[in-house]
This record gives C-alpha cells, sequence and structure tokens, in this order.
C-alpha cells in the first residue's frame, strides 16, 4: 500500500471498473480508484473529462452502466434504495457556485437539509446553523439573500450546508470557478480548516491547480474516462505522464496539437 494510505487500512470509498456514457459519447470508460477515510483527494482533468459525472456517482445522483461503487462496505450499485439513502446522509455535497435557493435567506438555506432529515428543535437548528457559519468563517450573516452574497461568499454558505447534518465525507464540485486568486486562496483555506477540525474525507474535483495543491493529500487525473495517473503531490509533480506534464505547465498535450 503506498504511503498515502498505509494508515488507512480499507478505503472508506471503492470505486471499480465505473463505467458511463451518454448516447454515443463514452464519459468513463473503467475508473478504478480507492478514497481513504480522512484524506483529501483531488480529482483532476481537463474540461469534459468527466469529473462533475465521477463525482454523481459517488453520491448516487447517476447510476453506471457498468462497476460498482462501495460505500463503507456497502456497493450502492445494488443496494435496496433505503439503504442508500441512509448512506447518502453521510455525504455532503457543495455544488458548483454554491447552489443556495434565491429565495431563502443563508440561515434557511443551511437550514433546509436539518429541517428535511432531522427532527430538531428550532433552537437546535438555530445553534447548528451559527455553528456551520461559523466554520466557514461567515459568522452574523444569518439574514442575507444569496442575492446580497459576493460569488466567494456563496460558496462558503454552500460548504455551510454541506456540513449541516455532520457528514463523513464531503465532495467539492468545482469550488473555485469564476473566482478571483484571492478568493480561490480564501476557499483553499476553508476547504482545509473544514478537513482539519471536522476530520472528514474530502473529494475535490477540480482543473484549478493553485486549489488542487493547496489542499490534496493526494491527486488522480482523469483523461480518456480512466484515471491516468494518482499519488501525493510530490510524487503527482514527477508523473512520466506527458499529459500530466502538459496539463501542470498549461501546455498543450502534442497528441492534441493537431485537433487544435
Amino acid at each position: 500500500m503506498e504511503a498515502w494510505a498505509a494508515a488507512a487500512q480499507e478505503p472508506i470509498i471503492s470505486v471499480i471498473g465505473l463505467k458511463k456514457s451518454f448516447g454515443d459519447k463514452d464519459v468513463l470508460r473503467g475508473i478504478d480508484l480507492e478514497i481513504f477515510p480522512g484524506e483529501s483527494l483531488v480529482v483532476l482533468g481537463g474540461s469534459g473529462a468527466g469529473k462533475s459525472v465521477f463525482l454523481k456517482h459517488l453520491i448516487g445522483l447517476l447510476q453506471p452502466d457498468e462497476g460498482n461503487i462501495v460505500v463503507e462496505g456497502v456497493d450502492i450499485t445494488v443496494a435496496p434504495p433505503a439503504e442508500c439513502l441512509e448512506l447518502r446522509k453521510q455525504f455532503g455535497m457543495s455544488f458548483q457556485e454554491g447552489a443556495l435557493f434565491d429565495s431563502m435567506n443563508v440561515f434557511d438555506n443551511i437550514a433546509f437539509p436539518i429541517r428535511r432529515h432531522t427532527a430538531w428543535s428550532a433552537d437546535e437548528i438555530a445553534r447548528r446553523v451559527r455553528e456551520c457559519l461559523g466554520l466557514v468563517r461567515m459568522e452574523g450573516i444569518e439574514d442575507k439573500l444569496p442575492s446580497e452574497l459576493s460569488g466567494g461568499m456563496r460558496r462558503r454558505v454552500g460548504f455551510a450546508r454541506a456540513i449541516a447534518l455532520q457528514p463523513k465525507i464531503l465532495l467539492f464540485d468545482e469550488p473555485t470557478t469564476g473566482l478571483d486568486p484571492i478568493n480561490t486562496a480564501a476557499i483553499a483555506r476553508v476547504i482545509n480548516r473544514m478537513h482539519n477540525e471536522l476530520g472528514i474525507t474530502a473529494v475535490t474535483i477540480t482543473h484549478d491547480l493553485n486549489l488542487a495543491f493547496g489542499i490534496a493529500d493526494r491527486l488522480a487525473m482523469i483523461r480518456g474516462g480512466i484515471i491516468i495517473a494518482q499519488g501525493p503531490p510530490d510524487e503527482f509533480r514527477a508523473s512520466p505522464d506527458p499529459y500530466v506534464q502538459a496539463f501542470l505547465n498549461g501546455e498543450v498535450p502534442a497528441d492534441e496539437e493537431e485537433i487544435l
């Protein structure tokens, strides 16, 4: 077992032979990947590489054409719906650009999953909302609407909502899309804070290299529907794969020059 996995022993998620097509387009062609408890995994890839499709499979928003996804020993591709629903409560997901409800203020956005899935009292909900906002450094904005927030603030409120039910696993879908470098750095700090203080497993998909190397314990690269390279940051940077090196250096890969 690699050094980054040695302490974990057993993966919290195992992705085995994952395949998904849409019409005649093969998006995932056999993804094999293990995700270990407490690690921060970053999945890289170019636009259209299938990163978001991969992430949606982890939480059961998409069903694979072939392959298996095992979460804490339960294969969610074949498990009964009720069991899958219970497992999904262990996930928190932050969608691109926060995906907040425009008609709800910040408090109600964060309280929404708590009200839907628990029988907590109003005081318990209010306390949890304050805790979540404190963790993402957004105290005192409970009454604001999403339209009153900057892009970076909306992302952080989305993070607060994602942790409302105290999940074991957090999924981040392109958390810095459209943000400037200062806000990107702030988002990286918040993700690291949540990961370290909550002790959760984090899976982030992005093509933002500054974010990726700022938060990753391990990185994996998707190309052509498969994982072509993975490893801790220093090992990943030294990958001999020419596509990985082109991606890291912002160059056009040699096998794509004729297309462009």
